[in-house]
């Protein structure tokens, strides 16, 4: 058994139930594109940086939760008004965010693996 929860969510209203249910917890989230039937998402950066994000899972802190959240489908994420973007404030996907901080990688920067490793294990 891994030494951290991971939760996949899709769209706004299951992160933030997600997160609500998991108070007080170190989470970590990681936002890409939503998938298709193959399991590829429409976002090629999400593509890239997924397996280098999954590859510094090892070094999650001991109990926190790492949250994998699918944004929705292109035009979705393209809107400037949609939840993401105005209350999360996410620029673009991938990010790869820890809650409650301002601690945020943003695409190219989630192919950086000593970037992602940084962050979950900064304090």
């Amino acid at each position: 058994m891994s030494h951290y929860e991971e939760v996949k969510v899709h769209g706004y209203d299951e992160f933030c139930k997600a997160v609500s249910e998991r108070k007080g917890k170190d989470i970590f989230a990681y936002f890409s594109g939503n998938k298709d039937d193959q399991g590829m998402s429409w976002c090629p950066d999400c593509v890239k940086a997924e397996p280098i994000v999954r590859g510094e899972m090892s070094h999650l802190p001991e109990g926190s939760v790492f949250i994998y959240c699918q944004v929705g489908e292109r035009p979705y994420w393209k809107d400037p008004n949609n939840e993401f973007k105005k209350t999360l404030k996410l620029s673009g996907v991938p990010t790869l965010i820890r809650y409650g901080t301002p601690q945020k990688l943003v695409e190219e920067e989630c192919f950086k693996a000593d970037l992602v490793r940084m962050m979950f294990t900064e304090d």
